[in-house]
């Protein structure tokens, strides 16, 4: 099989909002966008907003890699987002998981690198 190209699609019910989010927060490029589906390209991927959504909490199974969990729960939740598992230290580390919503209910994670 040849596989052209590859895109996660998540659903939302303001696909504006929802298209705002990822480039405030992720530094996302709109690569695509119309009243169906918008396409946001971040750090080599692409997320795919698709209207129509109900705006309830669904798990995307989206995980997002920055170098401080803390910092970057922050922003999720200055844009618009909310956390649903606040950053926790681990084993005398700083926290490495943060589990977060956008603006239209999809669950996403951050996560740190572990030394």
């Amino acid at each position: 099989m040849n596989v052209e190209r590859l895109k996660y699609v998540i659903w939302a019910a303001e696909m504006q909002r929802a298209v705002d989010f990822y480039v405030k927060v992720f530094g996302g490029t709109v690569l695509k966008q119309n009243e169906i589906i918008s396409e946001v390209a971040i750090c080599g991927g692409v997320i795919g907003i698709h209207g129509g959504g109900e705006g309830q909490r669904t798990w995307t199974g989206l995980s997002f890699q920055v170098p401080d969990v803390i910092a970057g729960a922050a922003e999720i939740i200055a844009a618009g987002g909310q956390l649903t598992r606040e950053p926790q230290p681990e084993d005398d580390e700083p926290p490495h998981l943060a589990m977060c919503m956008d603006p239209e209910g999809n669950e996403i994670m951050l996560t740190r690198k572990r030394s």
